[in-house]
Formats: C-alpha cells, sequence, structure tokens
C-alpha cells in the first residue's frame, strides 16, 4: 500500500461497500468459538468501551449542570462560533477538492512532464501540522512580518491587510489538507478501467466532455471520501484556528478548559460532536447504494495518457504555484528563523546561563525521543486494538460485528481535545494512578487514530482468501495457529502501511498531547506550541525542522513502497 493507496487506508470514513465474505468453513466461523476467538471479541468490545467513555462524558457533565449548559448553548456567541466553524470547514473542503481533484488528474492521466515527481511534491504538506504551517505562514504574511519587511524599502508599503481571522486560517488548513483528496482521487484514477472512457470517446464525445461524463461521476466516491477527510480535519483543527486567532468551537473549548469552565467547555464539546456526527451521517447516506466496478475482465490494461498539448505550460504553473504556496513560502519562513535562530542564541535564558547553539540543539534531543518513542508506541498499540475489528468484520460479518466497525469509524468525530477533557475527567475521577501518565496518552491516541488502523487492515484482509485458513483448519490447526502463521503474514504489509500512517499523524497531535502528557514528558510539538505561543518563532524553528523530518519518514517509506 504506498502513498496513492492512502484512499483505502481511510475507507473506513466514508461508507464502506457492504461486501459480504462467504465463509462457510472458516475458522471465526464455526458454532462453538474458541479462546483465542472470545480473545478477539473481548478486545474489540474493549476499545468500543473506550470510545464510548467520551461522549458518555459529555453527557454526564451537561446532565449534571444543565441550566448552565443551556444558559452558553442559547448564547447567541455559541450560534456563531458554530457558524464560524461550519463555514471555515465548508470553504477549505470546497478549495481543497478545486485544487486536489485537477491535481491528481494531471499527475495519473495526462503526459505532464515529470508527473511522478510532482505527486510526491504536492503530496508533502500531508507532513506538516497545521499549527506549523500557520505560524510560518503568520510570520511572514502579517502587517509588519517578514514580507512587509522586504517590500517596504523597495515600494514603501508599511502595513500589510490583516492575515488574522478566517483569511488565515482558510488559506492554511486549505494547504495542509488539499493532500486528503489528492491522494483518495489519485488512487481511484490510477484503478479506473481505461474501457470506461474509450467507451465514452467512441461514442463521440470529446477528452473534456468524457471528463464531465464518465470520469467525474466515476470519481465521486473518491472525492467524498477525501472532501469528509478534510472537513473532518478542519472541524477537529485546533492549533491554526488559536494561532491566527478565529473563533472555532475547538479554539473555544480549549479556553473554557483553561479557564477551569469545564462544564461551559463540554456543552461546546457536545455541540461539536453532534454537528461531525450529523456530517458523517449525510455522508453516509448521500453514498447510498452507489457500485462502480470494472467494465473489463482480466489484468488491468494501463491508461493510456492524455496529451496536454499547449495546455501544459498550464498544468506545470499550477502545480508550480501550489508548490510554491504550500512548500517553498513556508520553508523559506523556516530557513529564516532557524538560521536567525542560530545568530541570536535561541538557548533558554531563564536557566541562568546562557546556553552554545550546540548544547542548544543537543537539548532537543529529549523531546524527539519522547515524541518518538510515544508516536510509535501509540501506533503499535493502535494496529494492534484495532486487528481484532478488523479480523471480524472481514471473517465473521454481522449484527455485532458492524457495531464495532462503526464505533472505531466513529471516532472521527471526537476532536483531539475532547477526548482529552474526557479522560482528565475520568482519569482524575476513577482512575487517579493513570491521570497525566504515558498509558492515558496512548489511549488517547488510539481512540483518535484507530480508524485509520483498522482501515487499513480491513483492506489487507479483504485481499487474503479464506482457502488458505480452511485448509489448515482442515489439517487440524488451532485458530490461534492458523492467525499466527497464515493470516498475519499475509495481511503484514498493510499493518505496516497503516501503522506508518498512524505513526504520522501521532507526531503532529497537539491539543490531545498537551493536555495529557505526563509531567516532565516534553514532546516536539508541545515544544513548538509554547515558543509560537510566547511569539519566540526563532526558537520554535528547530524543533519544527526536526519535527518535519521525523514526520516525513513514513511518507518516504509509504513512496519508496509505491515504487517497489
Amino acid at each position: 500500500m504506498g502513498v496513492t493507496d492512502f484512499g483505502n487506508v481511510n475507507s473506513g470514513v466514508r461508507s464502506l461497500p457492504r461486501l459480504k465474505v462467504e465463509l462457510n468453513q472458516s475458522w471465526l466461523r464455526q458454532r462453538h468459538w474458541s479462546p483465542f476467538q472470545w480473545l478477539l471479541i473481548g478486545s474489540a468490545g474493549l476499545v468500543a468501551a473506550l470510545i464510548l467513555m467520551v461522549p458518555a462524558y459529555l453527557l454526564l457533565r451537561v446532565g449534571t449542570s444543565w441550566a448552565e449548559a443551556w444558559e452558553t448553548l442559547s448564547q447567541p456567541r455559541t450560534l456563531e462560533i458554530l457558524g464560524n466553524t461550519l463555514g471555515l470547514a465548508a470553504a477549505v473542503t470546497a478549495a481543497s477538492t478545486l485544487i486536489a481533484v485537477p491535481l491528481a488528474w494531471l499527475t495519473t492521466s495526462t503526459d505532464l512532464p515529470g508527473k511522478r515527481l510532482w505527486a510526491v511534491i504536492v503530496a508533502l504538506p500531508l507532513v506538516v501540522p497545521s499549527y506549523v504551517a500557520a505560524y510560518l505562514f503568520a510570520s511572514i504574511l502579517t502587517p509588519k512580518g517578514l514580507l512587509q519587511q522586504i517590500l517596504y524599502p523597495i515600494f514603501g508599503v508599511e502595513r500589510l491587510p490583516s492575515f488574522y481571522g478566517f483569511p488565515g486560517a482558510f488559506l492554511v488548513l486549505t494547504l495542509v489538507s488539499y493532500p486528503f483528496i489528492f491522494l483518495t482521487v489519485r488512487s481511484a484514477l490510477k484503478k479506473m478501467d481505461p474501457a470506461l472512457v474509450e467507451a465514452a470517446r467512441s461514442l463521440g464525445l470529446s477528452p473534456w466532455r468524457a471528463f464531465w461524463r464518465v470520469t467525474l461521476p466515476y470519481l465521486r466516491p473518491s472525492i467524498t471520501a477525501g472532501g469528509l477527510l478534510v472537513m473532518l480535519y478542519t472541524l477537529r483543527d485546533f492549533g491554526a484556528v488559536t494561532m491566527l486567532q478565529y473563533s472555532t468551537f475547538t479554539r473555544i473549548i480549549y479556553n473554557r478548559y483553561l479557564g477551569y469552565k469545564l462544564d461551559m467547555a463540554a456543552a461546546m464539546a457536545l455541540v461539536l460532536v453532534l454537528a461531525t456526527a450529523v456530517i458523517l451521517y449525510l455522508e453516509q447516506r448521500s453514498q447510498g447504494k452507489a457500485r462502480y466496478a470494472r467494465v473489463s475482465i482480466g489484468v488491468a490494461r494501463a491508461q493510456t495518457p492524455v496529451k496536454l498539448g499547449r495546455w501544459r505550460w498550464l498544468g506545470l504553473s499550477f502545480t508550480g504555484l501550489l508548490s510554491f504556496w504550500a512548500l517553498i513560502v513556508p520553508s523559506l519562513g523556516l530557513a529564516y528563523w532557524f538560521w536567525r535562530g542560530l545568530n541570536q542564541d535561541w538557548a533558554v535564558k531563564s536557566l541562568g546561563a546562557a546556553q552554545t547553539n550546540v548544547e542548544s540543539l543537543l537539548s532537543l534531543v529529549e523531546p524527539a525521543w519522547h515524541s518518538l518513542s510515544a508516536s510509535l508506541l501509540g501506533a503499535g498499540l493502535a494496529m494492534l486494538l484495532a486487528l481484532p475489528i478488523a479480523i471480524l468484520v472481514v471473517r465473521r460479518p454481522g449484527r455485532l460485528s458492524r457495531l464495532f466497525e462503526r464505533l472505531s469509524y466513529a471516532s472521527f468525530a471526537l476532536p483531539g481535545i475532547v477526548v482529552a477533557l474526557a479522560y482528565v475527567y475520568f482519569g482524575t475521577n476513577y482512575a487517579a494512578s493513570l491521570y497525566q501518565t504515558l498509558p492515558m496518552l496512548l489511549i488517547a491516541y488510539v481512540i483518535l487514530f484507530i480508524p485509520q488502523a483498522v482501515g487499513a487492515q480491513r483492506s489487507s484482509l479483504l485481499q487474503v482468501s479464506s482457502s488458505l485458513e480452511e485448509a489448515a483448519q482442515s489439517l487440524g490447526k488451532r485458530p490461534s495457529d492458523i492467525f499466527r502463521r497464515i493470516t498475519l503474514p499475509l495481511v503484514k504489509p498493510g499493518m505496516l502501511a497503516g501503522a506508518a500512517l498512524v505513526f504520522l499523524t501521532c507526531m503532529k497531535e497537539l491539543p490531545a498531547t498537551l493536555i495529557l502528557s505526563p509531567l516532565g514528558f516534553n514532546t516536539l510539538s508541545a515544544e513548538i506550541w509554547s515558543n509560537i505561543g510566547e511569539a519566540f518563532f526563532a526558537r520554535a524553528a528547530a524543533p519544527t525542522l526536526l519535527l518535519l523530518l521525523l514526520s516525513s519518514i513514513p511518507l518516504a517509506w509509504m513512496t519508496l513502497r509505491e515504487k517497489e
């Protein structure tokens, strides 16, 4: 599963095809279950319980202070925040779609020069956390930012338009989230049957009309899936909107938490979760029972690239301009602040003695190790707990397995800050020994990112024939042996791809990490946030660069696997 298979990894966020796998003799279809099979049920039930604790907290908190919660929700300010949140999500989704769909088509179905390289370049913003992009763009484009300092001696520009608020949040979130749609659509285009377009052309349709009449309707599920990812990403975003001072639910919830107004924070969080759940429901209904299948049989033929001709320069200009804004501009800002930090000795002065630049850089070793270890453990735990759900869904479809699957995907409706608040409550009231410990942080990572893990393993299991398991069962092998020696090796590639994606998202996660990390467990994301929160942009440059380098590892690995 390579970079372009991102849609398969995240297939759970949209309505999945209801594939009924007929397994008459599978080791999971036996009437009497073994202890191993009960272990699968227990593990899946544990995940479901951990997820349900979040809405349970919200209902409990709001229910015990209903009058105050209602007063909060009935205020005009709440309606304004709801409009801000949904409006930003809709605008970012629309803009990302307009960018990503032609970009995917150019890098897949045309003779664009260097299209494979462009496909990697335009996917790179996926590794950039929104709060990092926000701080870099803000340092450049604010009224007195770096761009104004460059323009003033030349053109006498004393002040640029304000970048804070909706304009900045819209630009930043669009540039870091369009890869979700790009990768899902590109994956669908690579798998599209060329016979569909050829049939349309044989009926006299021009390439442009064939795209609108055939290709675009075929891509509707992948566009919807990617668009849903972008919308959920925007609804859940905390770093960019907080950095750019745009009032959405996540920013207000965090401010209420800092002010110890937990009842108001819970009421706001409940509205956000309900709004997200409604969006998920409407998306599922919009998909209906649509089916998109290949027309031809046999081995898939390679698509004949569309010749751009004189429009080639326009395609190159489009990809180049996007890469300039999404990558080059923030990279120049990061390089400037990193260079300035080294020359100004950005060491922490409160320690009582100035450190050398080398010592300051070495001080990032511990946060880097904390980020790496927590992300690796979070990815491993998420894949481990997602495997029983995927096995039950694929090998034993039924009401219970569907319930587990839907609950795991429902965690997409839970922003990181809401999950963190729920576990702060349960930790302080019912599990004090777990409060602000690494296990609690890992549990939050599992809840937030298990949809990606389930989607990856589900896709892998669907590609494994049950006949292998049936043959092993006929030889008297135990279910646990069948799983260990047959099933697990076959699904391992998909598990690794899913783990790489979960690792990437764990590295970037901010609100849950800030709230649930153990005391003294400083991570790169927390280091960056504390510095940019105090406008110490130069100090934030080194941990930002290190975070981006470490986050690029899984994306580079998936890209290499695709080439293989």
